[in-house]
């Protein structure tokens, strides 16, 4: 194969291409793609950022990619998408797409009669999944949430599917990774469900970035790349993995019962003991309405941060090693059927209280 069509832009081997890739559903909008095909045969790989149109170091090192990285450096096709939720991006709304309100990686595997980010989901699933071998998908906390690096892997996929996602989540330079037990909403969990291994990296937080942290993501990228047959090269500098993420073994995520104004008391990536209070929710008069503490140790993955909480919202994400302890009202992910390492959360504990933090 000479050359690479994907919709309206074409790319020939040994060639980089960007433009804007036409939506069917909209000339409104258009997506910045950059397609870089090797010289080389290798994988088909998605690379994508601004899913989530407000996760601003994700956008950056998804962008600064598509700079760097050349036909040289690329063994098989390199699909880029700087911004993939650009609706929002251009209108500056947080999580949502401007057009409909909806959170597009909610809403996965879309619907052609949908609203907007129904279409564009179901735009991806038909014209852009089948065409690639890979998934990478690239984010950070947004504007309301603290969050400490780690990197997700499909785990609600087949076997061989699961095996190969992890081994490129291991290539990540995080404390720890996390298997998703869901097969449907995110994009790459239902990339996952088809077949694609798939990944997403997760780091920076609270509408800010940092060339310090993109540049970070750029490198957790490039190893990813290189495991995976598509890079090439090592002219970046140094790309030497630091430490290898260690499998969440549990996470769990609790949402608000009602709404209010939020006080947390913990930071994303630190320990919380079993037991302790991690955040109040207060009325507007100043009360405290409800307590947020829980049953085990654990470590905060990340958590909403405004001080405005709508009720039956998400509030904290966490993580440990040890046995669950069921929680009844908490809304809990219920995929524990994963290996357990050979590790007690009191060691993880100091594990973590000992080693320098990145956060």
């Amino acid at each position: 194969m000479d050359q690479f069509t994907l919709e309206n832009l074409t790319v020939g081997r040994g060639q980089k291409v960007q433009g804007y890739l036409d939506l069917p559903f909209t000339e409104k909008d258009k997506l910045p793609v950059t397609l870089i095909y090797g010289r080389e045969e290798g994988p088909t790989v998605l690379l994508e950022g601004g899913l989530h149109n407000a996760e601003y170091v994700g956008i950056h090192t998804v962008i600064g990619l598509s700079r760097e990285l050349e036909p040289e450096d690329i063994h098989g096709i390199l699909i880029i998408i700087n911004i993939l939720n650009v609706n929002g991006f251009k209108a500056r709304t947080v999580s949502v797409s401007a057009a409909d309100g909806k959170n597009l990686n909610r809403v996965f595997p879309g619907d052609p009669e949908g609203t907007y980010s129904d279409r564009l989901a179901d735009f991806m699933v038909k014209k852009i999944f089948p065409r690639i071998d890979y998934f990478i998908d690239v984010h950070n906390g947004d504007w309301f949430e603290d969050l400490s690096p780690f990197i997700y892997a499909v785990g609600n996929a087949p076997e061989e599917t699961v095996r190969i996602a992890e081994e490129m989540a291991q290539q990540a330079d995080v404390p720890y990774y996390v298997k998703s037990g869901s097969a449907t909403g995110g994009a790459y969990n239902y990339a996952g469900s088809l077949g694609i291994p798939s990944v997403l990296l997760e780091r920076g937080c609270n509408g800010m970035w940092t060339e310090e942290e993109a540049e970070a993501s750029r490198k957790d990228v490039r190893n990813i790349l290189r495991h995976i047959g598509c890079l090439a090269t090592w002219r970046f500098g140094n790309d030497t993995q630091i430490q290898k993420p260690r499998l969440m073994n549990h996470t769990h995520y609790i949402d608000t019962e009602r709404g209010g104004c939020w006080f947390p008391k913990k930071k994303a990536g630190q320990v919380a003991r079993a037991g302790e209070v991690i955040g109040v929710m207060k009325d507007y008069f100043g009360n405290v309405i409800e307590e947020v503490s829980l049953r085990e140790d654990c470590i905060i993955l990340y958590q909403t941060i405004s001080y405005s909480i709508p009720a039956h919202s998400p509030l904290i994400a966490y993580g440990h090693y040890s046995d669950c302890i069921d929680e009844p009202g908490h809304d809990h992910d219920h995929h524990h059927d994963h290996s357990h390492e050979d590790v007690s959360d009191m060691e993880m504990i100091h594990e973590l209280m000992n080693t320098p933090e990145e956060r």
